[in-house]
């Protein structure tokens, strides 16, 4: 890992004696990290994919960084070890940063904690740029239901850097009709034999979600999607079969999949791993006790992947075509949404997964969380409607990744 810190100091210091001077946190730092020392007349140098920190050598350099305001990197981290003025300087500068609408802060203090800050910083940093220039098709249009789930395609460009494509069903249609039975048999037979049971569901309808799966993977490949969301209802009149499938083996794919055109649930997904590694489970809050702060959680749909096993079953509200019911492991996990049009607020929330339960009533995959803290936001303040659960707790993570990126938390 190397850090490009970007050295701001008087005139009245010569180069030479700015090493002298900083020595003790130069060489603690170089114990961890390549350290690229720069003049900060040389910032334009620097790629948009070098990690960037201002090392505030001195004092009265507060008018040098006004001068490159526009090339410093966002979020602006500033260094001082205290030396030479360097943290009254640096005080200065993140107030006047602040002032603008940057987000800022500085490194100061102990060293033990300034290491473990930055390799968050830098965590966060590459999470922000694997985003970057994702394509999450839109395959078809949110559901009419998704009120409250809407993206601005131009604000969410210019926040993240994701670009939404949309995609007609007709596509789907067409390569739907372009896979045969004979070539996804021996993928239905795979799937079915190792499943821990088949229930509900025809082999002509495993036959026919299976090749759904391959019609759409066909689009995505083309397309260069890196993410999609697909308009499973209206693509159930047509070609009777769910998208369920489609999307569970899509996951497991690499390529991030939700259902009912949901946009702000998608980028969520799309962050959550860029930031985590993890792939989520998009599902629907069904239950809740707010006495125990317990809540059940379910879908027709997951990455076999996520799951300890899984069952082939029905899709819950047509009672028709292919569903998958995963059982999840217990343990901790972590509940995330983004919100807003130009997908600038946030809910996080980290529980345990205590039982994987089977109500008739509901969507096939179901969960029941322990919530950490309260369920108060869902009932006072909720985003929308999906959230997702990723495993393991990633609260804290996710919550400084969205507040790096100035996001508002919902609380």
């Amino acid at each position: 890992m190397t850090i490009h810190l970007i050295t701001f100091a008087s005139q009245l210091h010569k180069q030479a004696a700015i090493r002298s001077s900083h020595e003790a946190i130069l060489s603690e730092l170089e114990k961890f990290y390549t350290l690229n020392i720069i003049d900060y007349t040389e910032i334009g140098t620097l790629k948009e994919s070098d990690f960037k920190i201002l090392f505030i050598a001195t004092g009265g350099v507060e008018k040098l960084v006004m001068q490159h305001f526009e090339e410093l990197p966002r979020p602006t981290v500033l260094l001082a070890d205290g030396m030479q003025n360097s943290l009254a300087a640096s005080l200065e500068i993140a107030a006047w940063l602040r002032s603008r609408g940057m987000k800022s802060e500085i490194l100061h203090g102990e060293f033990n904690a300034i290491i473990e800050r930055i390799q968050t910083l830098y965590t966060n940093f590459k999470a922000q740029h694997r985003i970057v220039g994702k394509r999450i098709g839109v395959i078809g249009t949110p559901s009419s239901w998704l009120i409250a789930s809407n993206v601005d395609y131009f604000l969410s460009k210019r926040r993240w850097g994701v670009d939404f494509i949309d995609i007609p069903l007709e596509r789907i249609y067409e390569a739907f009709e372009q896979v045969t039975d004979d070539e996804v048999g021996a993928s239905c037979a795979a799937l079915a034999s190792q499943a821990l049971a088949c229930r509900e569901g025809s082999p002509e309808d495993l036959v026919k979600a299976m090749r759904l799966y391959r019609a759409i993977r066909q689009v995505c490949e083309k397309e260069q999607l890196d993410a999609i969301t697909l308009s499973c209802f209206k693509l159930l009149k047509k070609l009777h079969t769910t998208g369920c499938l489609a999307l569970s083996l899509l996951n497991d794919d690499g390529i991030i999949a939700g259902c009912e055109g949901d946009l702000q649930a998608i980028f969520t997904l799309v962050a959550a791993k860029a930031l985590t590694g993890k792939t989520g489970f998009m599902a629907n809050p069904s239950m809740i006790n707010s006495a125990t702060n317990e809540m059940v959680l379910a879908h027709c749909t997951i990455g076999l992947k996520q799951t300890e096993r899984y069952i082939i079953r029905n899709h819950f509200e047509s009672d028709s075509s292919i569903a998958i019911q995963g059982l999840l492991p217990t343990g901790e996990v972590t509940i995330v949404r983004c919100g807003g049009e130009s997908l600038d607020d946030y809910f996080v929330a980290s529980g345990t997964l205590t039982e994987n339960t089977n109500y008739i009533n509901m969507c096939r995959t179901q969960v029941r969380i322990k919530l950490h803290d309260s369920t108060e936001y869902f009932l006072k303040a909720p985003l929308g409607n999906h959230h997702i659960i990723i495993q393991g707790d990633h609260k804290e993570a996710l919550h400084d990744f969205f507040q790096a990126n100035t996001c508002k938390r919902s609380e």
